[in-house]
C-alpha cells in the first residue's frame, strides 16, 4: 500500500504537463550520482525487489518481496521472513507485489497480499499469528496476468474497502471491457465481493480505462489518486473518479474526447515509469522506475511537480509514509532492468529537503 498518515490538504484541480527532458540521465542504464550528504538513512538492505510496504499497528513495517515471494518483517535493522507465497509466477513484472494491513488488525489479523500465480493474479487475505502469516485464503481471483501489466497496488480505503490495481494483462482492449478485471480500479469487501454502492451494483469494477497502476494513495479529502504508466508517450497521475474512464488504449495522456477523464499531471517516460505514491504533509511522492528519481507534486497552489534525488538510488518502487510521520522507499534495481549496488535493493528513509529540487 502507499500509507495515508499525514495526508495532504484539498486540491484545487488543474492539469500540468511534465516534460522534463533527460535523456542522457534517464533510465535503466543511468550511471548513479554521489549521493547527498544526510539524504537517506538505510532501513534494510540486500532485500530481492521490494515491491510494497506496509504497517503494523504496532508500527512494525512489513515488506513485500517481487521474485522471492517472502513477507518479510523489519526490525533492528534485519528482515526476517514471516510468510511465503510459493506458488507465484515471477515471469517479467509479475511475482508478489502489492500488500495492505486490515483497518482493523487489532480485532482480526488480517494482512491482504496481491501475487501473479500461474493462472491468473489474484488477492489473498492472510492471518498475522505469532509474528508469522497463515492460512492464506484467496478471495478474489481471476485477474488476468501476463508477463507484463500486472498492476498490483492495494490500499484500504477511508470508507474500509479495499481498492486494488490491475493491469490490461498486456491486452489493451481489455482495459475498456466492463466484463474484465484488466486495467481497472476494484473496489471490493475484505471477503472479495463487490462493494455496496460501486458505480455499476455487483460489480468490482470503480473505474476502468488503465494500463497499469502500481501506485494508489488517498488524501485528506478522502480522494483516491493513481499514478499509471504509459506506453511511448505519457505517464500519468490521475485523481480517481467513481466510474471514470481513463481511456486507455484509446487515449495516452491529455485528450479533448469528453468521454474520457484527463491525468492531472503527465510525464514522459524517460522521466517516470510511475511506481508507488504516497502524501507527506501536502505534497504527493512518486517513485520513478526509469527516470530514477522522486517526484514530489505539490497539491496545494499552481506550483508543478519538481523532481528529487535523481540517479541517486537508482529505480524507485515503493513509497509510504510510516506511522512517525517520515517518507520511507524502496529501490527496485534487481529487477532486471537496473544496475544494482552490493547492497541492493534497500528500503531507505528519506529526507525530501535534502534531494534539490531540480533533482540533479
Amino acid at each position: 500500500m502507499t500509507a495515508r498518515h499525514k495526508p495532504a490538504l484539498p486540491l484545487r484541480r488543474t492539469i500540468a504537463v511534465i516534460a522534463v527532458t533527460s535523456a542522457l540521465t534517464a533510465g535503466c542504464g543511468a550511471q548513479r550520482s554521489t549521493e547527498p550528504a544526510n539524504a537517506a538513512t538505510t532501513i534494510a538492505d540486500r532485500l530481492s525487489v521490494p515491491w510494497d510496504i506496509d504497517f503494523l499497528p504496532d508500527g512494525t513495517p512489513l515488506v513485500t518481496e517481487r521474485d522471492t515471494g517472502n513477507i518479510k518483517s523489519l526490525q533492528n535493522g534485519s528482515a526476517a521472513t514471516i510468510g511465503t507465497i510459493a506458488d507465484i509466477d515471477n515471469e517479467g513484472e509479475g511475482g508478489l507485489l502489492g500488500l495492505a494491513v486490515s483497518p482493523t488488525f487489532n480485532d482480526d489479523q488480517y494482512v491482504y497480499l496481491y501475487f501473479t500465480a500461474a493462472e491468473d493474479n489474484r488477492i489473498v487475505r492472510a492471518e498475522h499469528r505469532d509474528g508469522q502469516l497463515v492460512n492464506l485464503n484467496p478471495i478474489l481471483k481471476g485477474i488476468p496476468r501476463a508477463r507484463i501489466h500486472n498492476g498490483g497496488a492495494l490500499i484500504f480505503g477511508p470508507d474500509n474497502f479495499l481498492y486494488a490495481a490491475t493491469g490490461d494483462a498486456a491486452e489493451p482492449a481489455l482495459a475498456q471491457d466492463p466484463n474484465s478485471l484488466a486495467g481497472k480500479i476494484l473496489r471490493i469487501t475484505t471477503d472479495g465481493k463487490a462493494a455496496a454502492n460501486n458505480p455499476t451494483p455487483g460489480s468490482p469494477i470503480f473505474s476502468l480505462g488503465h494500463r497499469n497502476i502500481q501506485g494508489l494513495t488517498f488524501d485528506s479529502d478522502n480522494q483516491l489518486w493513481a499514478s499509471e504508466l504509459g506506453a511511448n508517450a505519457w505517464d500519468e497521475l490521475n485523481l480517481i473518479t467513481p466510474g471514470g474512464n481513463y481511456g486507455w488504449p484509446r487515449v495516452e495522456g491529455i485528450s479533448d474526447d469528453d468521454q474520457f477523464l484527463n491525468p492531472i499531471h503527465v510525464w514522459r517516460p524517460t522521466d517516470a515509469s510511475p511506481a508507488g505514491i504516497a502524501i507527506l504533509d501536502d505534497t504527493l511522492y512518486m517513485a520513478a522506475l526509469r527516470g530514477q528519481r522522486l517526484w514530489a507534486v505539490p497539491l496545494n497552489g499552481d506550483a508543478q511537480p519538481y523532481a528529487l534525488h535523481t540517479n541517486h538510488y537508482g529505480r524507485l518502487r515503493a513509497v509510504t509514509t510510516t506511522p512517525q510521520g517520515e517518507l520511507w522507499v524502496s529501490t527496485s534495481n534487481r529487477d532486471g532492468r537496473g544496475n544494482p549496488a552490493t547492497l541492493d535493493d534497500r528500503i531507505l528513509r528519506i529526507n525530501p529537503e535534502s534531494g534539490s529540487g531540480s533533482g540533479e
